[in-house]
């Protein structure tokens, strides 16, 4: 069956939400009502946050997948995704403590601004810049899977 290189990574966008909201749906529940997670914020508003975050990892490593020619080199291209993310997202030093240049590149990863969203509907503290830091997200949903499927090689058997 026939299908262009969008359609295709799109089908597995499709599959891979299905169970990234299965797994939402199963960890914000955990953490709310069995660990006693306590949020100043509204759950289903943690729920999006949290969904979007989902998707967002799914977006990413179809990004990546669709670089690779073989699984080896997905694992080696996400090292080059992921610890960059981890250093410059606040995780570890608060992104206002950054040198201004990794400040400035770090505020445009996307896990910054999936830490940064889901911090504020914790707190209870959702403002405009929650909602940007949401857009950005979806932005980045959107845009990976796209410049995935420009570099996807179409092979036929």
């Amino acid at each position: 069956m026939p299908l262009a290189k969008g359609e295709f990574i799109f089908g597995y966008a499709v599959a891979f939400t299905m169970i990234a909201i299965v797994q939402t749906i199963i960890a914000s529940s955990f953490a709310v009502w069995v660990c006693g997670l306590e949020i100043s914020g509204s759950f289903w508003l943690m729920f999006a946050v949290a969904a979007l975050d989902a998707l967002l990892g799914i977006s990413l490593g179809l990004m990546a997948s669709a670089f690779a020619r073989t699984e080896f080199q997905v694992v080696q291209f996400m090292p080059a995704l992921v610890i960059p993310q981890f250093l410059l997202a606040g995780i570890i030093l608060p992104r206002e403590q950054l040198p201004g240049v990794l400040e400035s590149i770090g505020d445009w990863l996307p896990l910054s601004h999936a830490i940064d969203t889901l911090s504020d509907v914790a707190a209870g503290t959702t403002d405009s810049d929650t909602a940007f830091s949401m857009l950005v997200i979806v932005a980045w949903i959107v845009v990976a899977p796209l410049v995935g499927s420009l570099t996807l090689r179409r092979r036929t058997a």
